[in-house]
């Protein structure tokens, strides 16, 4: 299991053990924030391995 699956695993149990609605609608926004949050890592890991490849960009 890797560290994204782990996180997103945590804030799903935050989820479904808060008890207010105001605390529900933090995690759920935190998660959504969490998911963005990789998925430009991973953007941006292939744009360097993109120009670690290309000699125009050197």
């Amino acid at each position: 299991m890797d560290t994204q699956q782990w996180v997103e695993m945590k804030i799903n149990e935050l989820i479904e053990n808060s008890q207010t609605f105001p605390d529900q609608a933090f995690y759920r926004e935190l998660k959504e924030i969490m998911t963005e949050q990789y998925q430009r890592i991973n953007q941006l890991q292939g744009e360097l391995d993109g120009r670690m490849w290309s000699p125009e960009q050197w």
